[in-house]
């Protein structure tokens, strides 16, 4: 199979801690398959990225993890990187998203696996949770509160750290046409001003030349969560649905500069909850992976 720029570099990140990835393409849904990143053995736990990324956010966790004797599963989220992008927002809910993982993980041997996931990765991660306790052991969230939490707290002058949000939950060809206009400038506003300069310019290069490829299906994906997510998220709610499993979630202090108690806002959610306040920016996978990978061992092993 023909690699991408971004499946070199991840190589090459991981041959330099003497790790060798392997490379596969894995049918998830009718025409729907994903590239997948694979590491190590053991038990399994996939990693989920987040917007505007692709896999390679977990170069410097998944060696780490391998190391201590998991199979580290790294896939593109349908819509990003390399794997397929289907038309319309349907499919992107979440709900759609998440039978996506358990269809990989089954394709790969697993009936049951850790999860974990970051911004986008962690709505995906959560919505699967909930969806398929039967298959997911432990999960991790990666600086985000779930998807109708995020929406009730984003209120006033303090919503619009949010823009983003509701930009691309604007009906189209509004937000399509505006980000295609500048996607450099759109998207590397959030690479830069959320990464505290933890992304390297070649890897940042990799994710804007991936999100310039996506537009329209990372559009329905934010549009996804604004319509079909909520819904499902309400329902959970009036039905008392929980995560059931162990929940580790690693969080920058939204809560002080917002106004709301993050750790509450989740405890609705998880009956199994250990919730950090981290100082680390939200690309934490790439700022301080070992604060990422301590974390998710000691989840690993409630």
């Amino acid at each position: 199979m023909r690699l991408s720029a971004a499946d070199r570099l991840l190589i090459r990140a991981a041959q330099a801690q003497g790790m060798d990835f392997s490379y596969r393409r894995v049918e998830v849904a009718p025409s729907v398959t994903l590239n997948v990143a694979t590491l190590g053995s053991g038990r399994p736990i996939v990693l989920l990225h987040g917007f505007p990324q692709t896999h390679l956010m977990w170069r410097h966790v998944a060696p780490r993890l391998a190391d201590a004797g998991y199979q580290v599963i790294c896939p593109d989220l349908r819509g990003y990187g390399d794997s397929d992008k289907p038309d319309g927002t349907a499919a992107y809910a979440k709900r759609v998203m998440a039978a996506d993982v358990v269809a990989l993980a089954q394709a790969l041997g697993h009936e049951r696996f850790a999860l974990a996931g970051h911004d986008r990765g962690a709505l995906v991660a959560i919505r699967a949770g909930l969806d398929h306790p039967e298959h997911v052991t432990h999960l991790a969230s990666l600086d985000v509160l779930p998807t109708l939490d995020s929406w009730e707290v984003l209120q006033g002058t303090g919503g619009v750290i949010g823009f983003h949000l509701y930009l691309m939950a604007a009906p189209a060809p509004v937000p399509e046409r505006l980000i295609a206009g500048a996607p450099d400038v759109f998207f590397g506003h959030f690479l830069d001003t959320w990464g505290n300069g933890s992304i390297p310019a070649d890897f940042r290069e990799v994710y804007l030349r991936a999100s310039r490829n996506a537009i329209p299906s990372i559009i329905s994906d934010y549009r996804a969560t604004a319509t079909i997510d909520v819904d499902d998220d309400r329902a959970d709610r009036a039905a008392g649905r929980r995560l059931q499993m162990p929940v580790t979630v690693l969080q920058q202090d939204w809560g002080a500069a917002l106004g709301f108690d993050a750790k509450a806002r989740w405890s609705a959610w998880a009956t199994d909850l250990t919730h950090q306040t981290v100082t680390a920016g939200h690309f934490m996978a790439e700022e301080d992976p070992e604060l990422v990978v301590r974390h998710l061992l000691a989840l690993l092993d409630r």
